[in-house]
């Protein structure tokens, strides 16, 4: 069945990042839309000997890729749109919790994190707009 969503979930990685870093910032990243957003969770999954599974995301996530300086036009493009965000900075990658995970991104200005990871959930629309200049990752 092929359905078409309203809304659209995207994570946009810098394409500089080695791949234990694209993971750990997609997951990161995923958890803060799927947080801020618990009705677009769908329903638990159960295999046919009834074993119990968590659910997920009842909507695909697409993740994209871009350079440093389109991950920034895209962070500026959803602020301005007031688009639903979530960041990742290369200084998380110095911390090993969330709350200095919180204390790295507070202690810098909008227009000058290091931005190494981006998700939003706006309208599909929206959110096209805003990715532009990135591309699927492949």
């Amino acid at each position: 069945m092929d359905r078409r969503f309203d809304t659209k979930i995207a994570i946009v990685l810098r394409d500089d990042l080695e791949t234990w870093q694209r993971l750990n910032v997609t997951a990161f990243l995923a958890s803060g839309i799927a947080a801020a957003f618990p009705q677009i969770i769908g329903e638990p999954y159960e295999d046919a000997d009834g074993t119990p599974y968590l659910a997920v995301f009842g909507q695909p996530v697409l993740v994209f890729e871009g350079s440093k300086e389109a991950i920034t036009e895209a962070h500026a493009r959803a602020v301005r749109r007031e688009a639903a965000t979530a960041v990742f900075t290369s200084d998380m990658f110095r911390t090993g919790n969330d709350d200095d995970n919180r204390a790295v991104v507070r202690a810098v200005g909008r227009d000058h994190l290091d931005l190494v990871g981006l998700a939003v959930h706006a309208p599909r629309n929206a959110v096209d707009k805003i990715l532009k200049g990135t591309h699927l990752h492949r």
